[in-house]
Parts: structure tokens; sequence; C-alpha cells
């Protein structure tokens, strides 16, 4: 582990500096010939003396053991997702780092997604494993379906997920989760030992976005974790394909709503 990185890992395990805050600190590093006494200085001017005694504290005893992880500058840190906003300043991963320099395409969709997108993904899958990395969440229904569907087809899979890499969530992953990490790649914002808290998802779902070259939206509900990672993609001059949907159902409506607002109807998985 780098200077940089060690450095930037031991901010987020004091869980008292923030992502924005990071890229702060990754700047005095390319500019500051005194990169961590600036550092130091930049946090202890935002946490004040009493904030700043506890986080010395922490950020001299975090344990760094059986840690991994990648910062904005790492060359295996992908091009495509610097140039979003907001770009995670440090990231933790198990598996194949690698696999963030390869061509992406995000699948997601609902967690109560229906048969018909269990159907379309093991339609699509298939056709796009050798030429794509698939990228998706971990999360129940599209995401684990996407996921699965890419080991079923000895392709490759990156999950991004909405708790750090040490809690399973949802527990029924388990299994999946742990596979991924080892022929694939787990990736998570969050620290070992973080609680899981609700906005931590529509966060991750700016990376999924922005690690992806195209993004697949299966079924999604009018307002869906689906479609803010979509709108996310769109920001970021990314292909998006919405799968049409029964205009009775309401799992669709949101990739309806996609196509008459510009997405590409996805009606043929050969032509993505």
């Amino acid at each position: 582990m780098d200077k940089l990185t060690e450095f930037l890992t031991r901010c987020r395990l004091t869980r008292q500096v923030s992502n924005q805050q990071m890229l702060k600190i990754i700047k005095f590093y390319l500019e500051s010939a005194h990169f961590e006494s600036d550092a130091l200085k930049f946090v202890a001017d935002l946490l004040g003396p009493q904030k700043f005694n506890q986080f010395l504290l922490l950020f001299s005893k975090t344990d760094l053991m059986n840690i991994s992880a990648i910062t904005f500058l790492d060359p295996s840190y992908p091009e495509k997702l610097r140039n979003i906003y907001n770009p995670p300043a440090l990231l933790f991963y198990r598996g194949n780092k690698n696999l963030l320099l390869t061509p992406c395409l995000a699948i997601v969709g609902s967690r109560n997604a229906s048969e018909y997108s269990r159907r379309c993904i093991r339609g699509l899958v298939p056709k796009i494993t050798g030429r794509y990395t698939v990228v998706s969440g971990l999360a129940k229904g599209v995401d684990s379906w996407s996921h699965q569907a890419t080991l079923d087809s000895s392709g490759k899979t990156i999950a991004v997920i909405g708790s750090s890499l040490d809690v399973c969530y949802p527990a029924e992953n388990k299994q999946l989760q742990k596979k991924i990490s080892e022929v694939g790649l787990l990736l998570s914002e969050y620290p070992p030992g973080s609680k899981i808290n609700r906005w931590h998802f529509p966060q991750r779902n700016r990376i999924i976005a922005g690690l992806s070259d195209k993004v697949v939206i299966t079924e999604a509900k009018n307002r869906s974790g689906a479609l803010i990672t979509a709108e996310m993609a769109l920001d970021s001059n990314r292909d998006v394909y919405a799968i049409p949907g029964p205009i009775d159902s309401s799992l669709s409506v949101g990739c309806n709503h996609l196509i008459q607002q510009g997405a590409i109807p996805l009606i043929n998985f050969t032509e993505i």
C-alpha cells in the first residue's frame, strides 16, 4: 500500500473524513512537498481541537491488515469514473481490480422484478460476455440475477455494494458475494465495520453508472434506484438502454418513461 492509499484508508477508517474532503487531500498530495503535514492541518482545521484529537487516536490505531484499496490516482482507477460528479476518492475491493479497466456494461432494475426480467437477463448476458464486464449492485432481484447469469456464462462481473465488504446484504446473497470476490470484483466506498444506511445505495449507484460504458434497465417502477442510476448515466453521457414492457405493468413504467425521454429501446439483444 503506497503512502497516499495508506493515508486515505486511515482517514476513512476514522469515519470522520468525507469523500469530498479526501478529494481535497489528494490535491495536497499532488501539489504539496509536505503532503502529510498539510493534510493533517487541513483535517485539524476541519474538525476542531477536540474532534481532531479523537481523529489522531483513531488514525494511529487503525488496523490495515487484510484491507485492499485503490485511490483516485491508482493506475487501476478508470478514467471514466474520474470524470463523474463526486468521484470516489477511495474504493475498498476484493478480487481482480484489473476488471475496472475493461469495457463495462451495467444491468440494473427492480429488487422485486418479475420473471420477465429474469428471462431478459438470461437472453442478454450470454450475448455480451466476452465483450463486456457486467456491473451491478448485488441487490435482490435484477442485480443478483445479472451477476449469477454472468457467472453461469463464465463471464466477468463487478458488484458495487452499498455495505462494507465484510457485510453481506441481503444475507441471501452471501455465497454469491463470496464467489464474486473470488472470480470477479467486489467494490465498496465504505470501510470495514460500517453500518448500513439507506443513503449508501443511491450513492453507490453513481459508481455503477460511472464504471459503465452502457447501462441496461430491465424493469423499474416510476420511482426507483434503477432510474437514479439511469439519470446518472445520462448525465455522464453513457448509452442508456431500457427494455420496454406492458403499459399496464407498474414494473415497466420506469423503462417505458425512459424510452419516451430518449433512452434506447432494447428489443434485440444482439444489437448491444
